[in-house]
């Protein structure tokens, strides 16, 4: 796979359809992450709706070239707001996840889409479906808060 970061070797065959989530080895855990970028983006929340508006301001460390975070190991101390998803925050954060999250499909109990990489064997198949956010985003510190909402991306809910 080109430019993948998370191994995708050695996973047990259909995984995420045999396993709960909550019992998954770190491993394949990580492998179910796409790499689409857009848990890395800028979400709003309107207050009185609870609705969800997805951006294209990526967080700071994220790089917009590799759709990967420039410090994956780091991420939590060098960006206090990074949320690491995990099994025992999963409820707290599915809300916000986009629809075609592989963990909030699977909570959801759908499948994957065929352009996942576990699916089709490739990372390369997330940027040719268009769901990456390669090459698409502006870095935080170049939007000045009032302009927020022109930031606003249809369609990733």
């Amino acid at each position: 796979m080109s430019n993948d970061p998370i191994d995708r070797t050695g996973l047990r065959r259909e995984f995420w359809k045999r396993f709960p989530l909550s019992e998954l080895p770190l491993h394949e855990w990580e492998a179910l992450c796409d790499g689409c970028g857009r848990c890395c983006m800028l979400k709003l929340e309107d207050e009185d709706t609870g609705r969800i508006a997805y951006t294209n301001i990526a967080c700071r460390l994220f790089d917009d070239e590799s759709c990967n975070c420039g410090n994956y190991a780091l991420r939590k101390q060098l960006v206090k707001t990074c949320v690491i998803v995990r099994p025992d925050n999963l409820d707290e954060i599915l809300h916000w996840m986009p629809a075609t999250c592989a963990y909030k499909l699977i909570d959801e109990g759908k499948p994957l889409f065929d352009w996942h990489p576990l699916i089709s064997g490739t990372r390369d198949s997330v940027d040719e479906a268009k769901i990456s956010m390669r090459n698409r985003t502006v870095p935080e510190f170049e939007v000045e808060e009032d302009d927020l909402l022109d930031h606003t991306i249809e369609g990733m809910t």
